[in-house]
């Protein structure tokens, strides 16, 4: 089973962005963290925190679970454009020239290389084909 974990109205371009989500879609977890603490972009950071969010979500999700987080990999990893503020900035001759502030949205899911079996209710199949037992 996968998680998932969004950034919503980062403060940079989608096309920075993209740029270090390339480096790391589809590889390992710990492998993608390391490679983001050695990429010398400032989004890198933010997106560094958003896989680390993403690995939370995941331990939440698959609590009890019989699996080692090494075996976890970056499924998706998606980069939107998001709001862009307007803003105007004076030029020669009485003119304006526009200056866009550029926003993004990131969505990363990971998930286990492994099937997760979640532990359940201690139940043999014959006592569900017999339904409750009444007294």
């Amino acid at each position: 089973m996968e998680a998932v974990a969004k950034l919503n109205n980062n403060r940079s371009s989608a096309r920075k962005m993209r740029l270090v989500a390339d480096l790391i879609r589809g590889v390992d977890v710990d492998e993608a963290i390391t490679t983001l603490q050695h990429t010398q972009k400032k989004v890198a950071r933010d997106l560094e925190k958003l896989l680390l969010s993403a690995i939370s979500n995941w331990q939440q999700k698959h609590e009890g679970a019989a699996i080692d987080e090494s075996q976890l990999y970056i499924k998706n990893i998606l980069v939107d454009d998001g709001p862009i503020l307007k803003r105007f900035q004076p030029a020669a001759f009485g003119r304006a020239n526009k200056i866009r502030k550029r926003m993004n949205h990131v969505t990363v899911v990971i998930d286990s290389r492994e099937e997760v079996e979640l532990p359940g209710p201690e139940e043999s199949e014959a006592e569900q084909e017999q339904g409750p037992e009444q007294e």
